[in-house]
């Protein structure tokens, strides 16, 4: 049992994924633009990877000493009817949550057990949600199985960073996959692609068949596809 899973990235020519660097105006457009078209899939949760929630979060850091027994390894849901979840895989716990909400959305932090007693207190006093993907590693589709079967999550949107949407695709999780296409060649190899997976962790390539093409506005494309 698992959630229908759109991974809907934005991409340069040249497949990268990263915007920095790149004219504010085009990439605040270009975001505008992102985000409007994933309304469409109208998903019940999204998810990110630490870093862009970091970003979301505008955290710093969270009070230690917070636990005072250890905390059992086992989901724990705030807000488990909430309209809408925000999707947080951070395995070591090191988002700085100010509140339970992200853009509108209840959060849930998924965990590995390593993760210190004192965050997951941290968590539970700003009624953040958690469960746990696996003990050193996160295991994804034990992760998709707990969101559809203890939140009822039918459709999940995964929007990056490119090694949380390639390690959806290498898992074969992914259902249908959505790319915006912008008008700009970015040009630096070191950059990551789109979707990025390790060398240990590679099984073999994904293919896909065609589902629509659609010019945007201001010369970007819009891809989607599908398994094949």
């Amino acid at each position: 049992m698992k959630p229908y899973i759109i991974c809907h990235m934005m991409s340069s020519l040249d497949g990268h994924a990263l915007t920095d660097g790149w004219d504010r105006p085009f990439k605040n457009s270009a975001g505008a633009l992102y985000e409007k078209l994933a309304e469409q899939f109208a998903f019940d949760a999204w998810l990110c990877g630490r870093v862009t929630m970091e970003e979301i979060a505008h955290g710093e850091g969270y009070p230690k000493g917070l636990a005072s027994a250890p905390i059992p390894r086992t989901s724990w849901f705030a807000d488990p009817q909430a309209d809408k979840f925000a999707i947080s895989i951070d395995p070591h716990g090191k988002v700085a949550w100010r509140s339970n909400q992200a853009l509108g959305c209840h959060v849930v932090e998924v965990l590995t057990e390593g993760v210190a007693d004192d965050y997951l207190a941290y968590l539970q006093s700003i009624q953040v949600s958690y469960l746990f993907g696996g003990k050193t590693d996160i295991d994804l589709h034990q992760v998709v199985q707990v969101l559809a079967e203890e939140l009822g999550i039918e459709r999940l949107c995964v929007e990056g960073g490119p090694h949380v949407s390639g390690g959806f695709v290498n898992a074969g999780l992914v259902d249908e996959i959505s790319v915006l296409i912008l008008p700009l060649v970015d040009g630096r190899g070191a950059h990551p692609a789109s979707f990025e997976v390790s060398q240990a962790a590679w099984q073999q390539p994904t293919y896909l068949r065609l589902a629509s093409a659609e010019v945007q506005e201001g010369g970007a494309v819009w891809l989607r596809y599908r398994q094949a």
